[in-house]
């Protein structure tokens, strides 16, 4: 952007005769209506597809705890630490996907990587549980650690694809003041993945037997099967573009062709992004307190999304039945949860208040979890736990998301952060250790520690953004304003989201 464009996209913005969109269009009332109706339509046919792929990641990468409270543990024999190994060394390679994938989904094209990944893991999935029984009965391929191991890479690579492009894919299709409740999809995904991974857990169950394998064996092969059908369904349901998608009209194609326009400086189009956009990624310190209060919120997250079941079998003393249902209430609670704050965000366009008051809640929590109190009572910590474990931790990307410009510098910062988020998928892994229960002080300690920094970490962001647009505001008051190569979000009429 040119500095004399800088300069009328300013008095635009500031002209007091007429109203404008954030990007820059010329609102009327026609023009509202129409557009409420088109992200209606985004909402009907782009967000569920987006909600049910995470919701399928995270119901595959979850079931390794309900599979250890169905007897997984005994039957491949492991031993020690090797079931939180198993856990952590899927998130490695997880972390190893995302930054590549963040930077060059686009240029692939999101209607060919997300149908492909998804495929990918689902055959995965079911190779946990069915090669023991096409190969060889008595020498399966899930009797041993090293089997386990392989198949959880393998699964920990594809799904690392997964996130950013789904994430990206949002970010493609609405603005940013709509991403917030959009992005709150992929975590109620989650929540929801949590609840129903109980409900089929427990289904799975009175499985155990038929036709000679363990229930846990057929919960792999169920929610591979799912996977691998739905992959299909996401090649003829994922378009490439608004100008190919199959749900718009004619004339929505051309309001989202405006819309792309408005959002030029936020979303840019290309895809083709530059080393100029990654360096600049790297060297704003937002990319990386984001990125550390990520790894925090996400040792949480996973934690809890992996471990709840064996947490309420061996450390409240329910019976494995109990554990597998107790868990539904609590993740439909999360998503509750998440949906109010997610929708509170976007409506006020506030991104600190409900992490910041959410996150207390978890902390109260994981002291009761600490303290000696009847199993009720801890049960009861958990729904506490539930109110910031999912809010917090999708509100965090929200809020590093909206406040990234242009389109590469956005695909380069979220690569930043969710590589450092999976790092907290490895803590997780190794911090609820076999047999540390009933107590399981570690895990639980750990997770309020790492509440309590995110907690603080977020006024430090808040200070960040203050900061900055303060200093915006004066440049621009004062008439000072340097002018820029190129729009960024460090450009004056930015306004950053706080």
């Amino acid at each position: 952007m040119t500095s004399r464009e800088n300069s009328d996209r300013k008095l635009e913005i500031d002209s007091p005769d007429v109203t404008h969109y954030e990007y820059g269009g010329q609102e009327s009332e026609e023009r509202r209506r129409k557009e409420k109706a088109l992200v209606r339509r985004l909402d009907y046919f782009i967000a569920p597809v987006v909600m049910l792929t995470n919701l399928i990641s995270y119901l595959d990468r979850g079931n390794i705890g309900f599979a250890a409270t169905q007897g997984m543990v005994e039957e491949i024999h492991l031993k020690g630490t090797q079931l939180n190994t198993a856990v952590s060394i899927f998130y490695i390679f997880y972390i190893l996907a995302e930054f590549p994938t963040s930077v060059l989904v686009k240029r692939l094209q999101f209607d060919r990587v997300i149908p492909v990944i998804t495929l990918c893991w689902g055959k995965n999935m079911s190779l946990i549980a069915c090669l023991p029984c096409l190969v060889c009965l008595s020498t399966g391929f899930v009797k041993s650690f090293g089997l386990l191991v392989v198949t959880r890479i393998l699964l920990g690579f594809f799904e690392g694809c997964l996130f950013p492009s789904l994430t990206l894919l949002l970010c493609n299709w609405y603005k940013r003041e709509e991403l917030g409740i959009r992005v709150a999809f992929l975590f109620i995904a989650s929540a929801l993945a949590g609840a129903f991974g109980g409900l089929l857990a427990w289904a799975v169950i009175h499985l155990d037997g038929v036709a000679q394998m363990s229930g846990w064996r057929w919960l792999y092969i169920i929610e591979g099967l799912i996977t691998v059908v739905w992959a299909g369904l996401c090649v003829l349901l994922v378009p490439r573009s608004y100008e190919t998608a199959y749900f718009l009209n004619g004339e929505q194609k051309a309001l989202m062709r405006k819309r792309a326009e408005e959002m030029d400086a936020y979303s840019g189009g290309s895809g083709h992004y530059t080393k100029k956009d990654i360096k600049a990624a790297a060297k704003d310190v937002k990319s990386w307190t984001h990125g550390i209060i990520q790894i925090a919120v996400v040792t949480i997250l996973y934690g809890f999304g992996t471990f709840l079941p064996i947490i309420i079998k061996d450390g409240f003393h329910y019976s494995t039945v109990q554990a597998q249902y107790l868990v539904i209430p609590v993740n439909l609670w999360g998503a509750i949860i998440y949906a109010i704050g997610a929708f509170i965000s976007d409506r006020y366009a506030t991104r600190f208040l409900p992490s910041v008051i959410c996150a207390p809640f978890g902390i109260v929590g994981y002291a009761i979890l600490l303290s000696d109190v009847p199993s009720g009572v801890r049960y009861f910590a958990t729904y506490l736990i539930a109110i910031p474990c999912f809010l917090c931790t999708g509100g965090n990307i929200t809020w590093l998301s909206v406040n990234c410009a242009p389109d590469g510098k956005r695909a380069a910062s979220l690569g930043i952060l969710l590589t450092l988020t999976n790092i907290g998928g490895v803590i997780s892994g190794q911090i609820y250790q076999s047999g540390a229960g009933p107590a399981f002080t570690l895990g639980h300690a750990w997770s309020l520690g790492s509440l309590s920094i995110a907690w603080l970490g977020w006024w430090v962001v808040r200070s960040i953004y203050v900061s900055r647009q303060a200093y915006k505001n004066k440049s621009l008051m004062e008439g000072t304003v340097g002018l820029e190569a190129d729009y960024t979000d460090r450009a004056p009429d930015f306004k950053y989201q706080i």
